[in-house]
């Protein structure tokens, strides 16, 4: 998919295509964002050739205490047998035990073989902090395979999670992120602003006191990266995740693509959106090696929901980052220049960011700068 990316960025066909993309609401303002992500697709100017149909899917915990399932046979098949990409909004997950529930979003990426969590983070130029990186996270494993148990030891009850880092996962998550690190460097060279001169890969782990698991993540992706010579035009760097934290907050100009395991990436690229100012405008697809689904980073915020007021843009920057795993990226680009025009006027905004707009109001705003 990767490579697809790279080579539509110098040869783009115009030919129409119809793309079927699923549209998986889930859970709060999940209902409200992707209906904007939707508007966005149909909105798309006639020269990328490109039209939508669109399948309408369910999952989420609100499905899940109607029916007793999160995550349905039906959506996963439709997704696998009718769709080429799809959008996902969000999910109330609980923060307590539920008999018989567990995410949908983090068992569709195991279904779906999404084996990758990709979450770019860049400032526009007045909005925040200098930053321009790709936060690359392993998605099916680590402590995220939920083996847990609890036992009594002397009188105390202890609890146990497993992690789990395997060899095979690494590789794929590790030529992942290298991949979008030549992805990145060839959008520059062909005028695309930037912070970064040169790519860089950062490798974050705790091997100073995981050796065997976090030291098998480290040293597999070296291994990958030192066997390739076409990674050789990529910078390659490791941080151990507690000073990554840290630097990532004192100097984010630094960091080109990063990639982590599943619970420090999560960790990670959550922290990242205070440097751009809200959990409101940073995008993440879920991605395998022949399917990309469209994720905004914002949860399900109750707090909000129903008002009118959740910010679309993450859904929206999610939508082209979908497009451009699905290989379609002049139409992403031109998908994210309207995002940024929009935020770099200041004008109409969500009042996350200190705004007093509707998400409509933001939605026809950005489609008016196609």
């Amino acid at each position: 998919m990767l490579s697809a990316v790279r080579n539509n960025i110098r040869s783009y066909s115009t030919a129409v295509k119809t793309l079927k993309i699923g549209l998986i609401p889930g859970d709060g303002i999940g209902r409200e964002v992707i209906p904007a992500g939707k508007q966005i697709l149909e909105a798309l100017p006639a020269e990328h050739g490109l039209k939508f149909e669109f399948q309408n899917l369910d999952a989420g915990f609100e499905l899940f205490k109607k029916t007793g399932v999160a995550l349905p046979d039906a959506t996963v098949e439709a997704l696998k047998q009718d769709c080429d990409g799809a959008l996902f909004g969000a999910v109330s997950s609980p923060t307590t035990k539920v008999e018989g529930y567990s995410s949908p979003i983090v068992a569709l990426r195991k279904k779906m073989g999404l084996y990758a969590n990709v979450r770019p983070v860049k400032y526009v130029e007045g909005t925040g902090r200098p930053v321009d990186m790709v936060i690359v996270r392993e998605n099916t494993e680590d402590l995220y395979i939920k083996e847990e148990r609890v036992y009594e030891k002397d009188g105390q009850k202890i609890a146990e999670a497993i992690k789990r880092i395997s060899e095979n996962a690494t590789n794929k998550i590790g030529k992942m992120a290298l991949e979008i690190a030549l992805q990145r460097q060839a959008v520059r060279e062909l005028g695309g602003t930037s912070l970064h001169s040169k790519p860089s890969l950062t490798v974050t782990h705790k091997s100073n006191v995981l050796a065997l698991s976090d030291g098998l993540f480290r040293e597999t992706i070296k291994k990958l990266y030192d066997s390739n010579p076409k990674y050789a035009s990529i910078e390659y760097k490791e941080q151990i995740v507690d000073s990554m934290v840290y630097r990532m907050f004192r100097e984010p100009e630094i960091f080109d693509v990063v990639v982590a395991p599943n619970l420090y990436g999560d960790i990670l690229s959550d922290g990242a959106a205070a440097l751009v100012g809200s959990l409101g405008v940073v995008p993440s697809a879920n991605v395998g090696d022949d399917f990309a689904i469209g994720e905004p980073c914002h949860g399900s915020a109750p707090d909000i929901e129903g008002r009118g007021i959740s910010n679309p843009i993450a859904t929206i920057r999610s939508t082209a980052l979908m497009l451009e795993f699905m290989g379609y990226p002049k139409a992403a680009a031109q998908i994210y220049a309207a995002v940024d025009s929009n935020l770099a006027e200041n004008k109409i905004k969500t009042p996350d960011l200190n705004g007093k707009s509707t998400t409509q109001e933001v939605v026809e705003d950005i489609i008016r700068r196609f």
